[in-house]
């Protein structure tokens, strides 16, 4: 089976992407979904988090979950606090990613695909056999960064921040899935990408 993964900036059209796949029964991986659950009611990173930052989690009739506002404020800006957050985190991502690809290899998929935003900067690439990266001119990319709720000027940059430069994933690709024309074009590309030729 073959391991892909999708990787790109904040608003770069992963979600686009990752729904495209989806459609054409690829098995996706969601790093972000399983940070969610692994934070929500019950989830296996609550009390962790709660021990390593106090006050950052709240009750629920589900049981606790991370308050991820309170758990935002608490590490933005603060390094050494974003690298404690991610050493609880990322171990707990690993291993559901490994049940994914486990599960996967079982029902005998040709491919897999691991949509991982910190791809890169995790050594993220090492664990797959080719990269697709996500791409779109940084002017599309920040109105379709802005328009979500909650999001401002200095959360924007400081996520960026974060983030490998747009231009130095698309040199480390193996795919480059262009998302700044048109939803269509976007979509149509990917599926050149994971349809095999005919013969």
């Amino acid at each position: 089976m073959k391991v892909w993964a999708l990787t790109g900036g904040i608003g770069m059209g992963k979600s686009t992407a990752t729904a495209t796949l989806r459609r054409l029964h690829i098995p996706v991986f969601d790093a972000d979904a399983a940070v969610h659950r692994l934070q929500g009611p019950g989830g296996a990173a609550v009390r962790p988090i709660e021990a390593a930052f106090p006050g950052t989690t709240r009750p629920t009739p589900r049981g606790p979950r991370v308050d991820r506002e309170a758990l935002r404020r608490a590490v933005l800006g603060n390094e050494p606090a974003l690298r404690r957050l991610e050493a609880i985190v990322h171990p707990l991502v690993r291993l559901e990613e490994k049940r994914f690809l486990a599960a996967a290899r079982r029902r005998g998929e040709r491919l897999a695909v691991l949509d991982v935003p910190l791809l890169f900067e995790t050594g993220g690439e090492k664990r797959v056999d080719e990269v697709v990266v996500v791409t779109a001119p940084p002017a599309i990319q920040r109105a379709r960064v802005l328009r979500r709720p909650g999001m401002t000027e200095e959360r924007l940059k400081a996520i960026l921040a974060r983030q490998v430069p747009d231009a130095l994933r698309r040199r480390r690709a193996d795919h480059l899935i262009h998302t700044g024309l048109s939803r269509h074009h976007a979509q149509r590309a990917v599926r050149r990408l994971v349809t095999p030729p005919a013969r």
